[in-house]
């Protein structure tokens, strides 16, 4: 099982209308999400960002890196910032799969599961993580190591994701149980009828 660590708009300023309480929490969130993005590097699993473009179109990388260690979480988003070598993904819309090269990205990985953080939880990760069921993949929402505006919201999409698309839910820790090549032992997502059927 290839395993690929997915970060969803990690890199921001927080200069929104939301941008305050959403950095508030992604303070919350940053040592489960900085715990889980050095477990991934050290057991070899691939890591890419997938991030918002703030407006832009000239596909400057480090500029939106700049932009948000600039930003209301700059020493967190220090802390989780891609290394070089890493891949970051510009993406224009809530989903990391709409309109952007991540699935050709991911077929070069060979990734078979995706493990996602970020934020925020109720919006962006939870559009991603349907898109990636629907493109087949299995997919893992490590809830601790994201970030939301609406809590209550963020409890809905949670529970819609494992209930009905077939997205599992893991700690941080979800590493510690991982080998070096990525494969772990469960947690690899089921579909909805896959769980009907244990229901019945």
């Amino acid at each position: 099982m290839r395993d690929v660590l997915l970060l969803i708009d990690v890199l921001s300023p927080f200069d929104h209308e939301d941008g305050e309480r959403l950095a508030h929490a992604f303070r919350n969130a940053a040592p489960a999400l900085e715990s889980a993005l050095s477990r991934a590097r050290e057991q070899g699993i691939p890591v890419v960002y997938a991030n918002d473009m703030h407006g832009r179109w000239d596909a400057d990388g480090p500029a939106l890196v700049e932009l948000a260690l600039n930003g209301l979480a700059g020493e967190e988003v220090r802390r989780v910032a891609p290394r070089e070598g890493e891949a970051l993904v510009l993406k224009p819309r809530y989903s990391a799969f709409d309109l952007t090269p991540l699935p050709l990205l991911l077929e070069q990985l060979g990734a078979e599961r995706l493990l996602m953080a970020g934020t925020a939880t109720e919006m962006c990760v939870t559009q991603s993580a349907i898109d990636a069921r629907e493109l087949g993949y299995k997919v893992t929402v490590i809830p601790d190591a994201c970030a939301s505006v609406d809590d209550d919201m963020a409890r809905t999409a949670l529970a819609y994701l494992e209930r009905v698309v077939g997205v599992w839910m893991e700690g941080h820790e979800i590493f510690s149980e991982t080998t070096s090549n990525g494969t772990h032992a469960g947690g690899y997502g089921r579909a909805a009828s896959e769980r009907s059927e244990e229901a019945e």
